[in-house]
């Protein structure tokens, strides 16, 4: 299973970035995917994440500015971030968890993705 995501850059307090990122070489079901960032000298933490129902979970610093979405088919996780700010900057992973009911495996296994940087500055 590989996560790859795209979409990271530089952009000015006040704009928008939209990450993607999709799992390939699996025909594992996704139970949720998500985004996770990390700044320099902070642990990462849960941006958004969102379920095979739809069902979404924000951190309360993004919440009115930024959408996570899932094309489940295509197994591609989005992220619309819109109204920047500075500390939005941060190394930001995609985290898939697959459903895996097999003898011997866990229910649940997770994967990452390498990061992307998303950098807020004017």
């Amino acid at each position: 299973v590989q996560l790859q995501a795209f979409g990271g850059g530089l952009v000015q307090p006040g704009g928008s970035l939209n990450l993607s990122c999709v799992a390939s070489a699996t025909t594992f079901d996704i139970n949720s995917m998500g985004w996770y960032r990390q700044a320099p000298g902070r642990q990462r933490e849960l941006v958004a994440r969102i379920t095979n129902d739809d069902s979404t979970d924000y951190v309360d610093s993004v919440k009115g500015r930024f959408t996570i979405s899932m094309d489940n088919a295509k197994k591609t996780v989005y992220l619309q971030m819109n109204k920047l700010k500075p500390e939005d900057t941060a190394v930001y992973y995609c985290k898939a968890d697959f459903i895996t009911p097999f003898p011997g495996w866990a229910p649940i296994t997770s994967t990452w993705g390498h990061g992307t940087q998303v950098t807020v500055s004017s």
